[in-house]
Formats: structure tokens, sequence, C-alpha cells
């Protein structure tokens, strides 16, 4: 159901450390911290991956990454690519998810993912998925990810039939902490007053 009312906005990234919050991977203070955007210095391995991602798109620094591995990624995005880095957002009730998807095709989106350990289906339950329904006007049709541990490429698509039952409760039980840690939230962008 959608509401006009946009009382929270939310991103991917920001859902995704809710789950490792409830998986008890963090505590309720990084997780404020997070919401809050409290700065926090890169790790090589998040350098790595945007390093990677701009190799794969742009070409920059492609000799620090094994040409085989960035020739297979490449054979999976989408041709002609029509955009990169395209802003989607999605209203569910009263949240709004947004954020970027890395590559738009006529039909096909793709996000590149890098890991150190890939478990098969691991993005059934991410919140980018959010993204199918947003580009649905778009034309797009399944949302690929592309995902390397620099060893091997590993591919997983939805499309337009997937199931947000997961997502859609994990958001509910996330704005729920938000409304119980309100008094200690700084950052009032998750509250849609920025």
């Amino acid at each position: 159901m959608i509401s006009t009312t946009v009382k929270y906005k939310l991103y991917p990234s920001l859902l995704g450390c809710f789950d490792r919050f409830e998986r008890g991977y963090i505590d309720a203070q990084e997780l404020l911290d997070r919401i809050n955007r409290v700065p926090m210095p890169q790790t090589e391995a998040q350098f790595r991956g945007v390093s990677f991602e701009d190799a794969v798109i742009k070409g920059i620094g492609e000799e620090t990454f094994d040409p085989e591995i960035l020739s297979k990624v490449r054979s999976f995005l989408p041709r002609p690519m029509l955009k990169t880095q395209v802003y989607c957002e999605y209203q569910l009730n009263d949240s709004l998810i947004y954020g970027y998807v890395d590559v738009v095709g006529k039909m096909l989106a793709v996000d590149i993912k890098t890991t150190g350990n890939y478990r098969a289906g691991c993005f059934a339950k991410s919140h980018q998925n959010f993204y199918l329904p947003a580009l649905r006007a778009k034309g797009i049709r399944s949302l690929r990810y592309v995902i390397t541990d620099f060893k091997e490429v590993y591919l997983e698509e939805y499309d337009q039939t997937a199931d947000f039952t997961y997502q859609e409760e994990q958001i509910a039980r996330f704005c729920e902490f938000l409304e119980t840690y309100r008094d200690r939230i700084t950052d009032l962008r998750v509250f849609a007053q920025i």
C-alpha cells in the first residue's frame, strides 16, 4: 500500500546494517553511529570493491586486477549499457527506499559486488532488490548481481516477481527501532526531515 506521506528515508546499506544488528554482528550503538553517519575510515575491502567497480565500468586502475575476472564480469553487463550509477527510489508505505544501481541496460539492471566469501543466494533478501519495482517504469525486468571474490565470478538474478516479504517485515522492525531510539538520532535525514 502506498501512502503519500514519507516518514522514513532508508537506503539499502543502512538496512543491511540493521540486518547485521538483528543477527547480533553489531550492537545498537554501532547501528546508531551508522544512522547518524558518524565518519568511519574506509576499510581495505571497501576500497578494493570501489576500485574494482571503477576498473570494470570506467577502465580506471584495471592493471591492479586479474584481466580474466574483469573480462568475465564485463561479459555479464547489459549491452548496450545505457547509464551507470542510476538513482532509484521506491515507496513502501511511509518509507522511501533509495539508492543507486551500478548499470542499467534496456531491460536489465546490474549491481557489481565484491566479497571475501560468497554464499549462493545471499542477495535474495537484499534491500537493493527494491530497485526492481523502482525501475519497472523504465522497462527493467530483472536485477542481476555480478559478484566476485577475485577468484571466481558468480551471478544472482531476480525479476519483477521477487518476493519482498522478508525485506518488508525487516523495514517495519527498523522503523520501530528508529522510533525507540529517536532521541539518540541526530541525522534527521532518516526521518525525512532534511
